[in-house]
């Protein structure tokens, strides 16, 4: 159960033909000066052995944006300290802004997105993330996912 965001929400389809930008599944650059990378953040889902996921996008140095890049298909790289970044993705769902809340992007084994901490916050998906939520919260999420008004 993962809703993925395409792009940071700084991306713009103009950025294409940018020679400084670059857009791929899992890294973006803008102008050579704002640096992303995509990860999940994961939510337990109570009562069961589920997680739920949101595919976002955090914002990281530059220093720490070429770390990550140096080590992307390295064996070992799970063992990296995590990367503090900001979160660049706008979840709608929330009645709160998602966008700036404070992350650590924890680097796991080679094939696996980073895992995406969010500070432990009052706002709604950090107390999400850290609580879990019910199988009826996932039915709701899909719901205003996939059809949304």
């Amino acid at each position: 159960m993962t809703y993925s965001a395409m792009a940071p929400d700084a991306w713009d389809a103009s950025f294409e033909t940018d020679p400084d930008s670059m857009l791929s599944s899992d890294q973006c650059v803008i102008k050579s000066s704002h640096f992303f990378i995509r990860g999940l953040i994961e939510i337990p889902v109570i009562g069961s052995e589920d997680v739920f996921s949101w595919g976002v996008w955090v914002s990281l140095s530059k220093d720490n944006f070429a770390r990550a890049l140096e080590v992307w298909n390295a064996e070992g790289r799970e063992a990296e300290a995590p990367y503090f970044g900001w979160l660049s993705t706008e979840l709608a769902l929330y009645s709160e802004s998602t966008t700036d809340l404070k992350t650590n992007a924890h680097t796991r084994s080679v094939g696996r997105s980073p895992s995406i901490e969010l500070e432990p916050t009052d706002h709604p998906l950090a107390i999400e993330q850290r609580r879990g939520i019910t199988p009826d919260r996932v039915r709701e999420i899909a719901t205003a996912v996939l059809h949304p008004a």
